[in-house]
């Protein structure tokens, strides 16, 4: 599994400990990590709802398989993210919630707190969560009496979506058009994409405007 790194400004001095935490529980389960960055405080900035923009487009055309974003509360990455098609993102404060999520909703990107709550031991509560994110069966359910009506109640909202969100390439070329050039004009998200996505409208698009 390909997975994403994605941080906004507010938070990008805090990528290091993220990636660190990440590929520590990714690397051995033989999983790659791609830091799209923030990558701290200097990088060229990204906002949560660019964060939104950048994780739509990479699991859209496949580049990766999950993407780990979050800001200072995570409720604006999570928002951001859910607003795009092709992008189930949950809200994760603590390891149980990355187990529940996998288990129950069974996504493809998770919004974490890097401020609120992020005191001593943080890094720890990071590692943990993804332990419980990459080594938990997606959709298995929980408890275990529960797996029918969860896996029937994922696949409605699977179909909701489909139904609710037009083509990502219908949104793209119709976003603020400043807005989507400053969020794809990383090097970092050219590569991943050029190496990994499947092309298509949207690989071709977004290669046409960045810079």
């Amino acid at each position: 599994m390909r997975i994403a790194i994605i941080n906004e400004n507010s938070q990008a001095a805090k990528n290091a400990i993220i990636e660190a935490e990440l590929k520590g529980v990714a690397t051995p389960l033989g999983d790659e990590v791609i830091n799209i960055g923030m990558f701290n405080a200097e990088d060229k900035p990204l906002t949560y709802v660019q964060n939104g923009i950048l994780a739509a487009i990479l699991l859209n055309t496949k580049a990766v398989d999950f993407v780990v974003t979050g800001c200072g509360t995570g409720e604006g990455a999570m928002l951001a993210l859910n607003s795009f098609p092709g992008v189930l993102c949950g809200y994760v404060h603590e390891p149980s919630d990355a187990y529940l999520f996998r288990c129950i909703n069974d996504g493809n990107a998770i919004a974490l707190p890097f401020a609120k709550g992020f005191g001593w031991g943080a890094e720890l509560n990071l590692r943990y969560i993804f332990e419980k994110l990459l080594t938990t069966e997606g959709g298995q359910g929980y408890p275990k009496e529960r797996v029918i009506p969860e896996q029937r109640n994922k696949k409605i909202l699977d179909g909701v979506k489909a139904i609710s969100h037009r083509p990502l390439i219908d949104v793209l070329k119709e976003i603020d058009r400043e807005l989507l050039v400053e969020a794809i004009s990383r090097p970092s998200l050219i590569e991943a994409l050029k190496k990994y996505g499947e092309d298509g409208e949207v690989k071709t698009f977004v290669l046409s405007l960045a810079k």
